[in-house]
């Protein structure tokens, strides 16, 4: 019997913003736009579901007058990334 997988990770959005900040200490919301190419609007709903989760924490300021939102991963979010890629190993058989 195949282990369920979360949804919350299933998501290809939400999976590749987590992708991201599991590899770099943390990321601003520009750099993930740039990398998951997301409209703002759904890079802000996801990553808000993410945060309400606890996989990522978020850390809004300004620069300037400019508003600067910066992404980290929280350790629950690399546990439940680690059980994820888990889970999917056991699809594939290894």
């Amino acid at each position: 019997m195949f282990k369920e997988l979360y949804p919350l990770l299933h998501s290809q959005l939400r999976l590749a913003v987590i992708s991201i900040l599991i590899s770099v200490e943390e990321a601003d919301f520009v750099f993930l736009q740039e990398q998951t190419g997301a409209t703002s609007g759904n890079l802000s709903v996801q990553i808000e579901k993410l945060s309400e989760a606890g996989y990522i924490s978020i850390n809004k300021t300004f620069r300037g007058k400019i508003p600067r939102t910066v992404c980290k991963i929280t350790q629950k979010g690399v546990s439940a990334f680690e059980e994820y890629v888990q889970v999917l190993q056991g699809y594939i058989g290894k």
